[in-house]
C-alpha cells in the first residue's frame, strides 16, 4: 500500500472511533517518512483524545513546523492546549486558524470555548454567534451558546438554543442535560424532569444527569424517587460529590440524620473544600443533637465562604441550641449585616430575643414591628378590598395556616377545640404547609371540610388561594418560628386576621388584627405592649391533648431512693445564668437532690460543659446534674416517672413540656413575668385550679421548691392527684374551649360587620 493508501485507512479507522488502529497506520507511516505533516498532526490528534496532551502539542507542532498554514493543525493543537489548562497558548492557536481560514466556524467556536472559561461571558457569546453564522447547522455552537445564556440569566434564550441543537442533533444528551438544568431554574419542573429522561434514554451512563433529575424529583417532593436517581448517579460515578451532598439533603429531608451524615463524610473525603458539603453536614449533625461538631463544621464553612449569611444564621442556632444565647443572637445580626433581606435570620433572632432575660414586653414588640417594616411593609400595596358577605350572622368560613397540624406543640394544643368546632355554623379550612401523615395529622384532615397542602406554593399562591376561598377569619399559627408563612398574612387575604397558639405573643405584622390570649397570659392593662387588638379566651388560651403514649403516674420516685430528683426537659437555651443561680439555690438548700437536664442535644459535650462550669461556679457539683438527649416521644414520657419536681424556665417558661410534666404527675415550680413567654404556666395551671406551685417571685420560687422537696408525702398526693384534676379542668376541656373561641369570633364577625373599614395599601 501507498503512504496515501495508508492514511486513508488510518482517517477511517480514526472516525469510527478505531484509536488503536489509527495511530498504529499513523506511525507506520511515519517510520516510512518521519516528515510527513498530515501522519504527525492526526497522530498527536489521537494522543489528545487519549488524554496525552502533552504529546499532542509535540507531534502537532512538529506537523506546523513542517506546514505552517494549515489552519487545521492550529485548530487541534489549540484543543490540546486547552485540555493542559493553557489558556493564552490555546488562544493564538484559534486566532491563527482563523486567520489563515476566515471562514472557520469551528476554530472561531473553539474561541468562543476559551473566551468562557477565561470568564470572558460576552466574548463567547460573539463568537459562538459568529460560528453560527457561518455554519447554521453547528448544533455544539447552539448548545454552548445556551450554557453562557443561562450564566447570564437569560433563560429563555438559553432554552431555545438547546431546543435548536437538538433539532440539529436529536440524540444529543448532553443538549438535553442543559435544556433540564434551564427548565429547572426557570421553574417548570415536569419539563425539566422529561428533558433529564431523555438525556439517560439516549445515554444510560450519564451520571450527572440522574443526579440533575435527583434534584428536580426532590423540589417536587418525591423525596424516594430523588433518592433512588441519586443512588443511581452514585452506582456510575462514585466521586460525584453533587449525588453525595444532594443525597444527604433529601436523607435529612427524610429525617434520615445517620444517613445524611455518612453522604456528607463521603463528599468530604472526595472534596475536602466544598463549602456546602459542611453545612449540610452540620445541620444533619444538629438534629442528631451532636451540636459541637455541627458548630465546628459551620465554622469550616465560614473559613471557606466567610460572607455566607445563611450559615451565620444556621450556627446561630446551633448556638442557640447549645445554650449560647448570646453568640446565638451575635451570629443572627451577623447574618443580618451581610444579608439584610435574609427574613430566616431576622426570624430566628426574634424567637431568640425571647430567651434574654432583661428584655420587656414592650421592647420585644418594637423588636418585632421592625421585622414588618423591613420585610412586610412593602406587600400593604397589594391589599384589596375583601368581597366578604357583611351578614354578621351566617355561617363563617374559618381558615387555618401552619406547617405544625400533627406532632408538634400546635397540634396537641389545637386538635381538641377544633375536632369541637360547629360546623353548621363554620366552615374550616387548613393550609397545610407541610406534607406528614400521622395519627394526628390524620385527626385534622378528616376534622377539616377542606385541605389544602401548600408545601409546594409560594405565599403569592397561598395568599390568592385563601383570597379565592373567602375565608372570614384567617388564624395565624406560627409565628416567627421554622416553616412559618407570614409573608401571606401580610399581604392581608382575608379581612380578619388572628395569631395565636404557635408564637410566644406578637408577630410585629400590622396585617395581623388580633392577638388570641387569655387573662393570664396578657392581664389587663398589658394590651399597649401589644401592636396587635387582645383577645381573651375566659380560660386558658389553649386545649390540651394528653399524649395517647403516656405511660400512668408511678410511685413518688423519692420514696425508693435517698434524694429528691428536680428536672426541667426545656430547650437549654432557656437555661440562661439567671436560671441557673436560682436553680444552684435549690440545690444547695436540698443537699442531696438532683437534677435531670433533659431535651436534644443536652447530652452533647458543648450543652452539658457550659451548664456544669455554671453550676460549677455555684458551688454545684457536677456529679449532682444528669444530662439526656434524644429519645423516642414515648420513652421521654416515661423519664418523668423519674422526676418528683420539674422546674420551668423564666423568663421563656415551658409549653407543651409544661403540660405534659403535668399529666406525668410532676408539679412544675413556675414564676410568671411580664412577658407573654414567662406566662405559660401561669396559664395553665391556673385553668385547672393548681395554683400553689406559682410563685410570686423568684425567692418564692426557692422556698416553693424547696418545701415540696422536703415533704415527700405532700408531693406524693399532688403527683397522685395531678391527672384526674387536669382531665376534668377546662385546660383538657374540648367542647368548653371550642365554645368560647367560637362565641368570641361571632362577636369579632359582628364587630368587624358593624364597624370594619378596609385597609388598602
Amino acid at each position: 500500500m501507498t503512504i496515501s493508501e495508508v492514511l486513508a485507512a488510518a482517517v477511517r479507522h480514526h472516525r469510527a472511533g478505531e484509536l488503536a488502529k489509527a495511530e498504529q497506520l499513523y506511525r507506520q507511516i511515519l517510520q516510512i517518512d518521519p516528515r510527513h505533516a498530515d501522519g504527525l498532526a492526526l497522530l498527536g490528534v489521537v494522543a489528545h483524545q487519549t488524554g496525552h496532551h502533552a504529546a499532542a502539542v509535540e507531534l502537532i507542532g512538529q506537523a506546523i513546523a513542517l506546514a505552517p498554514s494549515i489552519p487545521s493543525y492550529y485548530n487541534n493543537l489549540g484543543l490540546a492546549q486547552r485540555a493542559m489548562g493553557n489558556l493564552a497558548e490555546a488562544a493564538t492557536c484559534f486566532q491563527q486558524a482563523v486567520q489563515l481560514r476566515p471562514d472557520y466556524g469551528e476554530a472561531i467556536y473553539n474561541l468562543g470555548l476559551v473566551r468562557k472559561d477565561e470568564g470572558n461571558r460576552d466574548g463567547a457569546i460573539a463568537l459562538y454567534r459568529e460560528a453560527i453564522r457561518l455554519q447554521p447547522t453547528f448544533a455544539d455552537a447552539y448548545n454552548n451558546l445556551g450554557v453562557v445564556l443561562k450564566e447570564a440569566a437569560h433563560q429563555e434564550a438559553a432554552i431555545a438554543c438547546y431546543r435548536r441543537a437538538l433539532e440539529l442533533r436529536p440524540n444529543y444528551a448532553e443538549a438535553y442535560y442543559n435544556l433540564g438544568g434551564a427548565l429547572r431554574e426557570a421553574g417548570k419542573s415536569d419539563d425539566a424532569a422529561a428533558a433529564y429522561r431523555r438525556a439517560l434514554q439516549i445515554r444510560p451512563d450519564y451520571a450527572p444527569a440522574y443526579c440533575n433529575l435527583g434534584m428536580v424529583l426532590a423540589q417536587q417532593g418525591k423525596l424516594a424517587e430523588a433518592v433512588a436517581q441519586y443512588e443511581h448517579a452514585v452506582r456510575l460515578q462514585p466521586d460525584l460529590v453533587e449525588a453525595h451532598v444532594n443525597l444527604a439533603a433529601v436523607f435529612s429531608r427524610q429525617g434520615k440524620f445517620p444517613e445524611a451524615v455518612a453522604c456528607c463524610r463521603r463528599a468530604i473525603q472526595l472534596q475536602p473544600g466544598l463549602a456546602e458539603t459542611y453545612c449540610c453536614l452540620a445541620n444533619a449533625l444538629r438534629y442528631l443533637g451532636q451540636l459541637a461538631e455541627a458548630v465546628d463544621c459551620f465554622r469550616k464553612d465560614l473559613e471557606l465562604r466567610p460572607e455566607r449569611a445563611e450559615t451565620y444564621n444556621l450556627l446561630g442556632n446551633a448556638y442557640k441550641e447549645q445554650g449560647r444565647l448570646d453568640e446565638a443572637l451575635e451570629a443572627y445580626q451577623r447574618a443580618m449585616q451581610l444579608q439584610p433581606d435574609l427574613r430566616d435570620a431576622h426570624t430566628n433572632f426574634l424567637l431568640a430575643s425571647h430567651y434574654r432575660p432583661s428584655l420587656a414586653a414592650a421592647e420585644l414588640a418594637a423588636l418585632h414591628v421592625e421585622w414588618d417594616d423591613r420585610h412586610g411593609s412593602a406587600l400593604r400595596g397589594t391589599w384589596q378590598p375583601h368581597g366578604n358577605s357583611r351578614h354578621a350572622e351566617r355561617p363563617l368560613r374559618l381558615g387555618f395556616v401552619s406547617t405544625d397540624l400533627g406532632f408538634h406543640p400546635v397540634g396537641y394544643f389545637l386538635i381538641r377545640t377544633f375536632e369541637n368546632l360547629d360546623r353548621q355554623a363554620y366552615t374550616v379550612t387548613c393550609y397545610s404547609d407541610r406534607n406528614v401523615v400521622n395519627p394526628l395529622s390524620g385527626r385534622f384532615r378528616a376534622a377539616a371540610a377542606n385541605w389544602q397542602d401548600t408545601s409546594e406554593r409560594s405565599d403569592e399562591a397561598i395568599a390568592d388561594q385563601i383570597r379565592r376561598d373567602e375565608i372570614d377569619i384567617l388564624f395565624e399559627l406560627s409565628g416567627h418560628t421554622y416553616g412559618n408563612r407570614l409573608l401571606v398574612f401580610a399581604r392581608k387575604p382575608a379581612p380578619i386576621q388572628i395569631s395565636w397558639i404557635g408564637y410566644e405573643g406578637t408577630t410585629g405584622l400590622r396585617a395581623i388584627d388580633y392577638l388570641l390570649a387569655d387573662y393570664h397570659l396578657i392581664p389587663p392593662g398589658a394590651e399597649g405592649d401589644y401592636p396587635e387588638r387582645v383577645l381573651r379566651l375566659p380560660d386558658s388560651y389553649v386545649c390540651y391533648e394528653p399524649p395517647s403514649e403516656a405511660p400512668e403516674v408511678s410511685p413518688l420516685p423519692a420514696y425508693g431512693r435517698s434524694y429528691v430528683t428536680f428536672a426541667s426537659f426545656n430547650n437549654p437555651a432557656k437555661i440562661t445564668a439567671e436560671v441557673v443561680d436560682v436553680w444552684a439555690a435549690i440545690l444547695r438548700q436540698v443537699p442531696r437532690a438532683r437534677l435531670l437536664l433533659k431535651y436534644l442535644g443536652m447530652d452533647d459535650d458543648g450543652a452539658r460543659g457550659r451548664l456544669v462550669n455554671l453550676f460549677s461556679a455555684r458551688e454545684v457539683a457536677a456529679d449532682r446534674l444528669v444530662f439526656q438527649g434524644w429519645s423516642s416521644f414515648a420513652d421521654y414520657l416515661a423519664e418523668f416517672r423519674e422526676v418528683d419536681v420539674a422546674l420551668d424556665p423564666f423568663p421563656f417558661s415551658g409549653g407543651v413540656t409544661t403540660c405534659n410534666a403535668l399529666w406525668m404527675g410532676v408539679p412544675v415550680i413556675t414564676c410568671p413575668g411580664k412577658t407573654f413567654a414567662s406566662r405559660h404556666g401561669l396559664s395553665y395551671l391556673s385553668s385547672m385550679g393548681m395554683t400553689e406551685t406559682i410563685a410570686g417571685d423568684l425567692h418564692e420560687y426557692v422556698r416553693l421548691a424547696t418545701e415540696l422537696a422536703t415533704d415527700l408525702d405532700r408531693l406524693a398526693a399532688l403527683r397522685a392527684g395531678l391527672r384526674p384534676q387536669m382531665a376534668g379542668s377546662p385546660l383538657c376541656d374540648g367542647p368548653r374551649h371550642a365554645a368560647s373561641l367560637l362565641q368570641m369570633l361571632r362577636h369579632v364577625w359582628r364587630d368587624y360587620c358593624a364597624h370594619g373599614i378596609e385597609r388598602t395599601g
